[in-house]
């Protein structure tokens, strides 16, 4: 087993042992077992997932929206610290499409740089929640 952290400003999300975690960095996906060599990385905006269980299956997995981070793996610990994590069960489809769509119509109205780098922030970070809650969706049928 092997510890994972999920800490956010508002505090730590997650923390307890699980068999492996998904975490989203620059080179892509990596899975995290025990015995993990020692790493440290950027998270990249996208799906942190969590396997309590070795015998859990994918439609078990627990996952968690969030918009990049930093990651550290050490000694059978994982922490990852993150501005804001969702996790599947709080995040509302209907919400999150209607962010989404916001934010598309924000881009397509931007004067400037700035607006555009602000309108795509929030649609990436409204891509990955609806992502989130697809699997959730997905997996509670």
């Amino acid at each position: 087993m092997i510890r994972f952290e999920l800490v956010t400003l508002d505090g730590t999300k997650f923390s307890e042992e699980v068999h492996e975690i998904v975490l989203p960095t620059p080179q892509g996906y990596i899975g995290v077992f025990t015995n993990h060599m020692p790493l440290v990385s950027i998270a990249t905006p996208g799906v942190i997932s969590v396997r309590h269980k070795e015998s859990d299956h994918d439609d078990h997995m627990e996952h968690f929206a969030t918009n990049g981070g930093v990651i550290e793996v050490a000694d059978n610990t994982v922490r990852v610290l993150v501005d804001e994590a969702d996790k599947d069960s709080e995040i509302n489809e209907a919400e999150a499409r209607k962010a989404y769509e916001q934010a598309q119509k924000l881009r397509a109205e931007a004067k400037s740089q700035l607006e555009l780098d602000k309108a795509q922030s929030m649609i990436d970070r409204s891509a990955v929640r609806l992502h989130v809650a697809s699997l959730k969706r997905r997996h509670h049928r």
